[in-house]
């Protein structure tokens, strides 16, 4: 009997957070698309931590929206609690994060890519690429099936050959006990692209009812909610929120952890995967940081509908008689009931730096890649590459430009940036001090950097657009006004007379307080009025930075030769040489970002250039 066979534009292999924005965005551009899950109860899972955002993540879900993403829109709709981070801070670093209702959001997802046209569902293991002459033709699954596509997106999260470890157990599933994919890496390897092993983890669960909060801070919600998604408004989002608590590990903790750190697989050497620098388990805390008497701990829950509170920061894979020990060792803790166990993972990664900056494979033609298989870790990391993988496949498709977003536009731009061309050799995480250009790259403007944008690749339009262009020109507006009206206030011990654009540079002075005060007649909406009160306080640094991001540019603008023969250029080093033929940067902007590469080697370069080239 002939195995299934059928032809889709696309098809996605994987739907967890990078998967749901390439298939939604492939088919809101009108393209047929299937997506591959091992499990339809797993779409846009949360295996880990049960929140969206957090500092620069915050970003990356804000930009996704602005270019007509789906994550920020779920988040608002299933958020148990919403919290702004940094607020003490200058704007650059304000970020928002909002505990997930786990539950609901998976099924507002999976509800979301159920009733979007173009788009088809399928419970099934993506297992070999279909490829011909160096060109993806589709992907055919474990069962057999044919899929025939004129591009594929992998977003197989952690789920690639994956096993679960704790202690000296090793279970060779996918997170939270699914179905691995076990099939799709030889492909992979077969058709060229090199792998390699990651690791990350997750800590135990434990019982809402079993737990002591009055040994705990209460960790509360903001009152004035920030969605996440510019189609919202604070007054639609607001409901009840259920708090978050702090506590901390104690001495008795880390003398457990210290006595048994024999038996954590990542000391014994049973995991070999590379696991993230910036979110330890609980056991590396404990010893890289000896000189730590405690390391706080957020319980956080993980949904309205159940009792499972997620302990963050305590991820661990020590044995489960330890994780017992250590968990009732906190204060609070001392009666928890441990309804899920801490593990550590172990999944397949490609080298990022075999990717182009659209996110289209070297090795492949119109084979894509985004999430946890390029190197990143996190839900808000996946997701936006998920996106651009899914806008860079359609227009592949339909012959034009891809989307590459720049350093100095978007933290979703450092992101992929810094995987395509500096690679990674951990899990990728983003931060704030990535960017270099962070001024520009706020929250609060991640419609006004990136919307056009999502205009012109065809998913914000309608109501949407309309209303992104209402909002700039009130900002210009209001900035104008500002321009024309004048108080007198004292300054320097002195009555002087002033514009409010002047006066609101002035520290610690606020629009909202300027407008009170002088009952000034002034009614624009209020990310209006927060939006023009960040650009004219740091108009100064904002200038000054955007200089900087021109000379940058400027680099940009010196194109190098995709034929360009690094072997025939004299003088360079050897390992200049080697980066510069693996990374095969596409600029001199993005040679200069090469971990290896010296200025030396870059003026060397532009000699050749010049010299071989006009450049």
């Amino acid at each position: 009997m002939p195995y299934l066979e059928e032809t889709y534009d696309i098809v996605v292999v994987g739907a967890g957070h990078a998967g749901c924005e390439a298939a939604l965005a492939c088919a809101r551009l009108g393209l047929e698309t299937i997506v591959f899950t091992v499990s339809v109860d797993s779409i846009a899972l949360m295996p880990c931590n049960p929140n969206v955002g957090g500092s620069s993540k915050g970003h990356l879900v804000r930009e996704l929206d602005a270019l007509g993403g789906e994550m920020g829109k779920n988040i608002d709709k299933t958020f148990i609690q919403s919290k702004m981070l940094n607020e003490s801070k200058g704007p650059a670093v304000h970020s928002l994060r909002a505990q997930a209702d786990k539950q609901e959001y998976s099924r507002q997802m999976r509800k979301t890519m159920e009733n979007t046209e173009h788009l088809t569902i399928r419970q099934a293991e993506g297992s070999e690429l279909i490829v011909e002459d160096g060109q993806i033709k589709g992907v055919k699954t474990f069962s057999g099936a044919i899929y025939h596509a004129k591009a594929v997106v992998l977003c197989t999260g952690t789920y690639l050959r994956a096993r679960c470890i704790y202690g000296d157990v090793s279970n060779p599933t996918g997170p939270n006990g699914l179905q691995a994919a076990t099939h799709l890496t030889d492909s992979l390897i077969a058709n060229g692209i090199e792998m390699f092993r990651f690791k990350t983890g997750t800590p135990a669960r434990a019982d809402k009812r079993s737990i002591d909060f009055s040994k705990m801070e209460e960790q509360k919600g903001d009152e004035k909610i920030v969605p996440f998604s510019f189609t919202n408004t604070p007054e639609e989002l607001e409901r009840e929120q259920i708090s978050c608590w702090l506590t901390y590990t104690n001495e008795e903790t880390h003398k457990i952890i210290r006595d048994n750190i024999d038996r954590s697989p990542i000391y014994s050497g049973n995991i070999k995967g590379t696991g993230p620098r910036y979110c330890p388990s609980i056991e590396d805390k404990v010893v890289r940081f000896a000189d730590k008497e405690r390391h706080q701990l957020f319980l956080e829950p993980e949904s309205k509908y159940y009792d499972d509170i997620y302990i963050q920061g305590f991820s661990t894979s020590m044995p489960r008689t330890i994780q017992e020990q250590m968990v009732h060792s906190l204060p609070g803790l001392e009666q928890a009931k441990i309804l899920r166990y801490a593990y550590a993972i172990e999944y397949d990664a490609i080298y990022p730096t075999q990717i182009k900056p659209s996110l289209e494979t070297k090795v492949l033609n119109n084979l894509f890649t985004a999430g946890q298989i390029n190197g990143t870790s996190g839900y808000e990391e996946a997701a936006c590459q998920g996106l651009m993988a899914g806008i860079n496949a359609g227009l592949k498709l339909e012959g034009k430009e891809p989307l590459i977003l720049k350093r100095n536009e978007a933290y979703i731009g450092v992101l992929i940036d810094d995987l395509v061309t500096k690679g990674t050799k951990e899990p990728y995480r983003m931060l704030t001090s990535r960017a270099e250009y962070r001024l520009l790259l706020r929250h609060d403007n991640s419609d006004l950097r990136l919307r056009e944008y999502g205009h012109k690749v065809g998913l914000i339009n309608g109501d949407k657009y309309e209303k992104f262009l209402e909002k700039k020109n009130n900002i210009e507006k209001l900035k104008e006004e500002l321009k024309e009206i004048k108080v007198t206030v004292d300054q320097e011990k002195r009555r002087v007379t002033t514009t409010v654009y002047d006066y609101l540079k002035t520290p610690n002075i606020k629009l909202d307080e300027i407008i009170k005060n002088f009952n000034l007649n002034l009614n624009y909406p209020q990310d209006v009025v927060e939006e023009v009160e960040i650009q004219i306080k740091y108009d100064g640094y904002i200038k000054k930075v955007c200089r900087e991001a021109d000379k940058m540019l400027k680099q940009e603008e010196k194109q190098i030769p995709i034929d360009i023969d690094y072997d025939k250029i004299p003088n360079l080093a050897s390992e200049a040489r080697q980066k510069l033929k693996e990374v095969k940067p596409l600029t001199i902007a993005q040679a200069i970002r090469i971990s290896g590469v010296n200025p030396a080697d870059i003026s060397i370069l532009l000699v050749y250039l010049r010299k071989y080239y006009n450049e």
